[in-house]
């Protein structure tokens, strides 16, 4: 259990799905992998989070502390936890998936990598949780906000949002801060009213910030804490110099554009994970689907999604 593997013997430059599987065929080398993106070196109980050099078993670790003396592996309280999938496919699907540029589906994910679509379908959500930022940075600048009905019924659009038709799933709302030249943020929310949205501008927006939106009456008191500017879209007033919000309505045109041509339907409970996915591409749309590999696997510690968890109905019955 020593994986005794050089950082040059663990990583490479891929330029293709067939290459992670035949690189990482081994699936000691998959672990030696998570082992060192997990700890460098250090082992640390996922328990009770003691750096103390544990005993070393024959299927992983055991805790050394006398609090403890728990059992773990390298797998243990990661995405990857209790997984019946070999490692190796796991590393193709997050290759494939976060190079995707519009995402991908569990029916081609399944025929891509040789498993179930039921699989498939619960690695999609695993990974999606990898695409989370742990600690994201609050944005500044310039920022534009606006909000977005995904696949929701058109009489609960603001009226510069109307149609004139209905989608076929009232999945939610969501509200985006896109930093020009950065990042975007972008969050399901309940509703569109000043008391949702600006808590989000606040814990998203540095102060002092350039910050323009649309003339939702939701967003009249952002001048006390930013520079704000807006349009009025209902009088087909789009752009007013540097004032506009299209960098963030060209987000949510590529957001709904992958939900309704690859996952075709998205219910309100898994809404978040979807705009999270999307959010991530934005986000390293200047990396390398290589980077991009090792930088979700480097994100896969903390995030475990057991299969009934993810299936249990909310509160709304979805």
């Amino acid at each position: 259990m020593g994986y005794l593997y050089t950082m040059e013997a663990l990583k490479t430059t891929f330029k293709n799905k067939l290459q992670i599987r035949d690189f990482y065929k081994s699936e000691e080398k998959c672990k030696a992998l998570l082992a060192q993106q997990r700890w460098a070196g250090k082992i640390i109980c996922p328990h009770c989070g003691t750096d103390k050099a544990p005993y070393i078993t024959t299927r992983g670790y055991k805790c050394s502390s006398n609090t403890c003396y728990k059992k773990f592996s390298v797998t243990t309280g990661t995405i990857f936890q209790d997984t019946k999938i070999k490692l190796n496919v796991w590393f193709e699907a997050i290759y494939v998936i976060s190079a995707h540029k519009k995402g991908i589906s569990s029916h081609q994910l399944a025929r891509d990598l040789g498993i179930t679509q039921k699989s498939a379908w619960f690695v999609l959500h695993r990974v999606r949780e990898m695409l989370q930022e742990k600690a994201p940075q609050m944005l500044t600048g310039t920022v534009e906000v606006d909000e977005t009905y995904v696949t929701g019924k058109d009489k609960n659009r603001h009226h510069s949002k109307k149609t004139g038709h209905d989608w076929r799933d009232n999945a939610g709302m969501v509200v985006g801060a896109l930093e020009r030249g950065g990042k975007v943020i972008t969050k399901v929310v309940t509703d569109t009213k000043s008391a949702t949205l600006i808590p989000f501008m606040v814990e998203n927006v540095a102060k002092g910030s350039n910050v323009f939106t649309d003339e939702n009456n939701a967003y009249s008191s952002l001048n006390q804490a930013y520079n704000h500017g807006f349009t009025v879209h209902s009088k087909a007033n789009y752009v007013r110099g540097k004032v506009h919000t299209n960098s963030i309505e060209g987000h949510w045109s590529q957001l709904k554009r992958g939900i309704v041509g690859i996952y075709h339907n998205v219910t309100n409970k898994h809404l978040q994970a979807y705009c999270n996915e999307f959010s991530y591409r934005y986000n390293t749309r200047k990396d390398s689907d290589n980077d991009r590999f090792f930088s979700v696997l480097n994100n896969s510690g903390n995030f475990v999604l057991p299969y009934k968890k993810l299936t249990k109905k909310n509160a709304l019955g979805m």
